[in-house]
């Protein structure tokens, strides 16, 4: 058991993320932090998707020309492009994020979950 937590570091890193992710967003009733939750939640899915792509031993998907293809071990670079695309939209959503927490601390004077849904009933 020790053997498996000592060489897949990374998969263990990643459910750690994921689950303090998980319980930042349920559990805590301030916007910012609930934010804050996302984007761990997001970070571990990369650090899943970046653990999933590497090979051992594997080498840049570009082949020189006097190799033969089918000998080589090459990563994909697929996951890779994918992980960036993802954290430009991760940007994106933690900058409407806090854009719309700025809007609603201006309106309603708190970041309080509980106390916004008691202001709304109110109006």
């Amino acid at each position: 058991m020790i053997d498996l937590l000592a060489t897949r570091y990374a998969y263990v890193l990643m459910f750690v993320l994921l689950g303090v992710g998980l319980y930042m967003m349920i559990a805590n009733e301030n916007l910012v932090k609930k934010l804050i939750g996302v984007n761990l939640f997001q970070t571990a899915i990369f650090l899943f998707f970046v653990s999933v792509a590497y090979v051992e031993g594997g080498s840049s998907p570009v082949v020189p020309a006097d190799s033969n293809p089918g000998e080589l071990l090459v990563a994909s670079p697929l996951p890779h492009v994918i992980v960036l695309t993802a954290i430009v939209v991760g940007i994106a959503l933690t900058a409407v994020g806090l854009a719309l927490i700025v809007r609603i601390y201006s309106e309603y004077g708190t970041l309080r979950e509980d106390t916004l849904r008691e202001v709304r009933s109110d109006e």
